[in-house]
């Protein structure tokens, strides 16, 4: 009989430990991520990925209540209040402002150090025929096959920084451009634009990347890029291109409270991934960095996550409609 009580103890003993185990790291995950602070690498890429976090705290939470572990199950119900309010929006429609202004059709891409295919993003241009190209990793070789494809036909007006390397960028544009002041941190270069509309209405345009924070060190370049960014109110402003943050990073969710909406968030895509995409060399699970982000005033009419090969990034397409 000793033997069988001792058993059972030892039994539930284990079922006590697996649970805290799984429930543990999505917990302070939750925590940390809702706490207001940001942590140095590695938190800012991994945060990247609290969606897979939220379902993964889910299925724990699950587990802590078959195993009939009350504790760790309550723990695990907490943190699954606290993140699926907070990403679970993403997958909903947002409403719009009554936004009765022209139409502004945004397109950005990261071509990969200027690899992305050149023809097939033409053929993007074409099909979609944007208003605005916004480009990042935009090479001298780059710039060059895209003058040869006729990219100045469909798109005359420009404000381009090629440079070798991942820290150029591009506006390309349908109607007239002046060029505003670039924003340079860490040999990345974000070019601005400023767009006239026919419609009358004046638009900054602003070609988004920042550093990439993949290693510790980084952090400090990485969120220096996004702060720079001007803030929405007053002007009408569109920011569009690699942000290198999904909508879980701190920056990312000031900037947004400072006057944008993001316009996958708005039409319930807020969970397509841009990045990595298939056939990349880069083997991890698909996240969602490349964004537009239009001014809280627009309203947003429809967005893509498109196709475009030789590059680990997929483009993305906005139609957005102006006050």
């Amino acid at each position: 009989m000793r033997e069988l009580e001792s058993g059972h103890v030892a039994i539930q003993g284990v079922r006590t430990w697996v649970s805290w185990i799984v429930v543990v790291p999505f917990a302070l995950w939750a925590a940390v991520r809702l706490s207001g602070f940001e942590p140095d690498w590695p938190w800012v890429p991994v945060v990247a990925y609290t969606p897979y976090a939220t379902a993964a705290v889910v299925v724990s939470g699950l587990l802590a209540v078959l195993l009939k572990r009350r504790a760790p199950g309550t723990v695990a119900l907490v943190a699954v209040l606290a993140l699926v309010p907070a990403v679970l929006p993403r997958a909903l429609t947002d409403g719009n402002p009554d936004a009765k202004g022209p139409v502004l059709r945004v397109l950005a891409a990261n071509l990969l150090v200027g690899r992305a295919d050149t023809a097939e993003l033409m053929r993007l241009v074409d099909r979609l025929r944007p208003d605005v190209l916004a480009l990042q990793e935009f090479t001298p070789d780059a710039m060059r096959r895209l003058d040869e494809a006729g990219v100045r036909t469909a798109l005359p007006h420009a404000v381009t920084q090629p440079l070798p390397g991942v820290g150029g960028s591009a506006v390309y544009a349908r109607h007239p451009l002046t060029a505003g002041k670039t924003i340079k941190l860490g040999g990345f270069g974000q070019a601005r634009a400023w767009l006239r509309h026919p419609g009358g209405a004046r638009v900054e345009i602003v070609s988004v990347h920042p550093c990439a924070p993949k290693r510790y060190g980084r952090q400090p370049c990485w969120q220096a890029g996004l702060e720079a960014l001007p803030r929405g109110g007053g002007a009408l402003r569109v920011l569009a291109g690699d942000f290198n943050a999904t909508l879980d990073h701190l920056p990312m969710r000031d900037l947004l409270a400072a006057g944008y909406r993001d316009a996958a968030d708005v039409m319930g895509k807020g969970f397509e991934a841009t990045w990595p995409q298939e056939g990349s060399s880069v083997k991890v699970p698909g996240v969602t960095i490349d964004h537009v982000l239009a001014d809280s005033r627009m309203a947003v009419r429809a967005f893509e996550v498109l196709s475009l090969r030789h590059t680990d990034h997929r483009p993305v397409f906005a139609e957005l409609r102006l006050p």
